[in-house]
């Protein structure tokens, strides 16, 4: 087990300001002393840890840090994939973003038993301020169904609700590269304190990032401050290069990434990773057909999850992916490094 603390999470990554903000250390702190405040660039710690006041052998935040050390299987590209499609839900998902793929495969997977719950964000849907849930019914994931994905959140940290409170040991998440990343590093880890949770995950899928936003920077800043628009009107946010706000009157907001760059997490400017290749799925728009969504299908699991949706009449599959299209958003964000 790595002789390592949160001190040296610290000096290699909260201090630099390279903290993806995926709320890993947080989640399987033994001693629940890492803390993630709103609007924080990084974690903080509450003044204990077991290896620096106790002397007891951790490193558990270390070792499941995507920043700390690159993370298993993380590149720039597509990454390897068993195949490539554009699908889309088969029945009505309200608040779907793009096909509404991802809440289609979930949905099947919680309602025939495959998952016990989902890992995943949710939000309030008058103010759209996002926080990190537990899923563990079909109708619940349809109802909180459409990407926040554009927020920055601490997702994980759900994950020690799921596997230490509620013992749950068949766990599906759905989060951005960091996050993905982090599984990696936690499945790979020899750490025996992250065994609990590597065992407990048996899905994860990831999502297209290109960055993610502090919620009170841009919603209260930027679209409201500067642009009058209250949180109430806004119906969806959609990042392609640039920022799609659609509103619920019908007009719509174009505000290209460059106007935004002091609502981006400071985090992500350091992220090269576009697909989430260490994941089982990854899915996003880009590239698909329209009203669908990308699925980049990695392992045996996931398209077993996906083949599964797809029998049970749960997913429809519409044909191919522009590979290119999603290639060149991913050089350009690879272009970081």
């Amino acid at each position: 087990m790595a002789l390592t603390s949160y001190q040296d999470l610290k000096a290699a990554v909260w201090d630099r300001g390279t903290c993806s903000g995926c709320g890993a250390c947080a989640a399987v702190c033994p001693a629940d002393a890492i803390r993630i405040e709103d609007g924080a660039t990084a974690p903080k710690n509450i003044g204990y840890c077991k290896a620096e006041t106790d002397s007891v052998p951790c490193g558990a935040c270390y070792s499941v840090c995507p920043r700390a050390v690159p993370a298993p299987g993380q590149g720039t590209g597509l990454g390897e994939c068993l195949e490539r499609v554009s699908a889309k839900a088969a029945f009505e998902v309200a608040g779907r973003q793009s096909g509404g793929a991802v809440t289609a495969i979930l949905e099947h997977a919680l309602d025939a038993g495959l998952v016990d719950a989902v890992v995943t964000v949710s939000e309030d849907r008058w103010t759209h301020k996002p926080v990190s849930t537990l899923v563990t019914t079909g109708e619940s994931l349809v109802t909180t169904a459409g990407s926040r994905y554009s927020w920055w959140v601490p997702l994980l940290s759900a994950l020690k609700v799921a596997v230490i409170e509620r013992k749950y040991r068949r766990i599906a998440i759905i989060g951005l590269p960091c996050v993905v990343q982090a599984i990696a590093r936690m499945r790979a880890s020899e750490n025996d304190l992250l065994v609990p949770y590597a065992n407990a995950v048996r899905l994860v899928v990831g999502l297209f990032c290109t960055e993610s936003f502090d919620y009170d920077r841009l919603v209260e800043g930027k679209l409201r401050g500067e642009h009058g628009i209250e949180p109430w009107q806004i119906r969806r946010l959609d990042v392609k290069g640039k920022l799609e706000v659609l509103l619920a009157d019908g007009n719509s907001l174009e505000l290209p990434l460059k106007e935004l760059e002091d609502c981006i997490r400071p985090g992500c400017a350091t992220c090269t990773d576009l697909t989430a290749p260490s994941a089982d799925i990854s899915a996003g728009a880009v590239g698909a057909a329209s009203g669908c969504t990308t699925l980049l299908v990695r392992t045996p699991v996931g398209k077993g999850f996906v083949d599964a949706a797809v029998s049970a009449g749960r997913l429809e599959v519409c044909g191919d992916v522009d590979e290119g299209a999603v290639e060149r958003l991913a050089a350009r964000k690879a272009k970081r490094g």
